[in-house]
């Protein structure tokens, strides 16, 4: 509910994605809508100063596990500010997991995020930190659903 992931990469029509940038923003501390303005602005001009074509965002998803945390809502209202900020410059879709794991590959999406030989047939360029292998394979599934 605090960070957000910026996977930024170049994505052919097949084979391996070569990664740009590999970033973790996080919500200054304060006021949730002071930060929520920085992160706007700060999404915005990434995607603008970069010339991003197009940005795929991982969706909200309904919590099986029992009732809704504050975590949770806090997170979906970030991923709205993200999602409007990335709108406000390019087309964006968003992407359930659940809806990755039925439709990429024969594997659920964590148990690609697992395997590292994946990812090193995958992506190059520079290094792809573990936490941001879900956002990269986002891009890589959004490619192979087109």
């Amino acid at each position: 509910g605090d960070k957000v992931v910026v996977v930024d990469a170049d994505v052919p029509e097949q084979g391996p994605i070569t990664l740009v940038a590999d970033h973790s923003w996080s919500l200054q501390k304060g006021a949730r809508e002071d930060a929520y303005n920085v992160i706007y602005q700060q999404v915005a001009n990434y995607l603008r100063e970069h010339a991003i074509a197009r940005a795929v965002l991982k969706a909200s998803a309904v919590n099986l596990r029992g009732s809704m945390k504050l975590a949770h809502l806090e997170s979906a209202e970030l991923r709205g500010v993200v999602i409007a900020a990335a709108r406000s410059i390019c087309p964006v879709r968003s992407v359930t997991k659940a809806t990755i794991s039925r439709r990429f590959g024969e594997r659920t999406v964590d148990e690609y995020v697992a395997d590292d030989e994946f990812w090193s047939e995958n992506v190059q360029g520079v290094h792809l930190r573990a936490g941001s292998r879900e956002a990269a394979l986002l891009l890589i599934a959004d490619r192979d659903a087109a």
